[in-house]
């Protein structure tokens, strides 16, 4: 495996038999709750899956403000970000692409249908509560675009005694940031609304020219505005059911560089409703709908050039049944229908995909089985089947292990499909296999893992020059390791993650043997947290290894290291204020090439939370 490791990951990666990983407290916790990896509820140790979780309470002692910024520096996962808050960005999770990854909200499919990706980077961040990250091929139980992983992202729920909560924020780049909440509900249902707002002057979000980059020259600042609305809400239907309803929406306004287009205006709302009941002792059924919008209206100097809007229109039925003490079964059927209205001609506007899955699981002593099928029937592609199967075993009550092989296929994009003039109806799924080895343990002095993987994708969607559109041309082969370790030292608790990673374009040609683009070989995060009584401080360091923009790897982005110090003072019980600084070096690097990225800023807070 040809992975070349760098200095700060090498530093980190000797750590790992000490401990485990940064987000302090939930990816080896043994009794985590985990839902995403198997679609049921599950503890970590019964799990045999790469998964990080980000509760409330670590994105509060991020400070971070947007979702791109809080998932930066987790394993495997590449960022690159073409200028600031709000800019195109794309996530690469275990090198895979961008459009690879399933999202999910309260477990509502998200996405664009013509692009075929999830605007994260839109999505308000103070409306969330809880992140799951899973990282190995989930196509099996999910479907389409699940080759790299699943980000599922949890709102805010509510319940108990009536609360408000509040904050505000102001900073570098005349960063402005504000929201309230309510939650409350009693012991038997629960609600949670808010608004939050951030606004941004930003800065000049490229450094191209009239031959490379954005292709045009726009010495400006680049602002960034979002408004954003959430209502979850539920109740239980007596003692064996309960409802539950999501309301998430976004509205962004975007200015950025480029030669046609340098605005844009974009909606996200997700809407989401779920009926799970326990019909027998044996039995849990869940019911659930959901529908993503997203729109996309890209003006040039104010004037419209074009829009994109897409609806994705879902519907699940899932059964659990425990046949047996320790053995699950799960059998569903998913509906999914994506339409897209656009002021572009495009050749087709809509499609629907019926899937039908199966899961048995297992747990048998130290044994830990899982067993997954899937087969879905797309209008436009037919049918396709995928699968996994994973085998744990627990060592001791303080060392687990684990063996898992996938496949998964990605469905092609509207854009890729019947973009006029560009797009190829013939395309195929691109596929993908992968087989990984996970090892986690906890000692007297903290927790780690190390988890290892090899990811084959083939029919990789590129544009042919011979044919003047996408085609099924390309092959890759991904080799991974990630390691996490926690530990305290003194009254410091202190978290890391390493990632070296072998991203190999395997197609046919004169890139055959490079590195895929965008995609840093090593990367590395520190984060070090300590109390002071009403005071509490800590510090992240990030550190990427050097990474390609093309694929003839002919533009090189070198390697950087950043760091930010963050600080809270309680003032009162249910009052405090929050100061970061972020690359306090000022340090000049790009994660594409060409798109600046924030120098030196700070931030200061001011937060009314009761109860914390």
């Amino acid at each position: 495996m040809n992975i070349r490791p760098s200095a700060a990951a090498i530093v980190v990666a000797a750590a790992l038999p000490l401990s485990q990983p940064v987000y302090a407290t939930t990816d080896t916790v043994a009794d985590e709750v985990i839902v995403t990896a198997t679609r049921v509820p599950r503890s970590l140790a019964s799990t045999n899956a790469s998964v990080t979780v980000l509760t409330r309470d670590d994105i509060d002692r991020s400070q971070a403000r947007t979702v791109d910024e809080v998932l930066r520096g987790l394993p495997g996962l590449s960022i690159a970000n073409n200028g600031g808050f709000g800019k195109t960005t794309s996530f690469f999770l275990r090198g895979t692409e961008s459009d690879h990854v399933l999202v999910l909200v309260d477990g509502v499919r998200i996405g664009s249908a013509s692009l075929g990706t999830a605007t994260l980077q839109d999505l308000p961040l103070s409306r969330i509560d809880r992140i799951e990250v899973i990282r190995g091929p989930r196509s099996g139980l999910y479907g389409s675009e699940a080759i790299g992983g699943v980000i599922q992202i949890f709102t805010k729920r509510g319940g108990g005694e009536l609360s408000p909560s509040a904050y505000a924020g102001y900073g570098s780049d005349r960063t402005r940031q504000a929201g309230v909440a309510l939650s409350g509900g009693g012991e038997n249902s629960w609600f949670n609304v808010g608004l939050s707002y951030l606004n941004t002057d930003g800065f000049d979000s490229c450094a191209g020219s009239f031959s490379n980059g954005c292709f045009t020259v726009e010495p400006d600042s680049d602002g960034y505005r979002n408004l954003g609305a959430n209502v979850r809400a539920g109740t239980r239907l007596g003692e064996n059911a309960e409802v539950d309803f999501t309301w998430l929406r976004a509205e962004s306004e975007n200015e950025f560089d480029g030669s046609f287009q340098n605005e844009s205006d974009g909606v996200q709302d997700v809407l989401g409703l779920r009926l799970s009941a326990s019909l027998s002792d044996a039995w849990n059924a869940q019911v659930a709908v959901g529908r993503n919008k997203d729109e996309t209206t890209n003006f040039k100097d104010g004037v419209r050039a074009n829009r994109f809007d897409s609806t994705r229109d879902s519907f699940t039925f899932q059964n659990d049944f425990q046949v047996v003490d320790n053995h699950l079964i799960v059998l569903g059927y998913d509906y999914l229908e994506d339409k897209l209205s656009s002021s572009e001609a495009f050749a087709k506007n809509s499609r629907d995909n019926h899937g039908v899955f199966a899961q048995y699981l297992a747990s048998l002593g130290r044994h830990e089985v899982q067993l997954a099928a899937r087969t879905d029937d797309n209008e436009q592609f037919g049918r396709h089947n995928t699968g996994s199967v994973s085998w744990g075993y627990a060592f001791s009550p303080a060392l687990r292990g684990f063996v898992a092989y996938g496949t998964a296929f990605k469905a092609p994009s509207f854009n890729e499909l019947y973009f006029p003039f560009f797009g190829n109806p013939d395309l195929d799924p691109e596929e993908a296999r992968s087989l990984e080895l996970g090892l986690v343990g906890e000692t007297r002095i903290g927790s780690w893992s190390i988890n290892a993987y090899e990811t084959r994708i083939d029919d990789l969607i590129s544009y042919d020059a011979s044919i003047f559109a996408p085609n099924n041309i390309d092959r890759t082969r991904i080799r991974g390791l990630e390691g996490t370790v926690q530990t305290r030292i003194a009254e410091w608790i202190v978290s890391a993650t390493a990632t070296l990673m072998d991203p190999e374009n395997r197609s046919d040609g004169p890139t055959r043997g490079n590195v895929l683009p965008r995609r840093a070989e090593q990367s590395a995060r520190v984060d070090v947290d300590r109390g002071f009584g009403a005071l509490s401080v800590g510090a992240t360091l990030r550190a990427e290894g050097r990474r390609y923009d093309d694929l003839r790897n002919d533009v090189r982005l070198h390697g950087y290291g950043t760091l930010d110090m963050r600080a809270e003072y309680a003032l009162a019980r249910d009052w405090r204020v929050q100061l970061r600084v972020d690359n306090v070096l000022d340090k000049d690097y790009e994660t594409a090439a060409y798109y600046n990225q924030q120098g030196l800023a700070a931030f200061v807070t001011l937060r009314y939370q009761p109860g914390r």
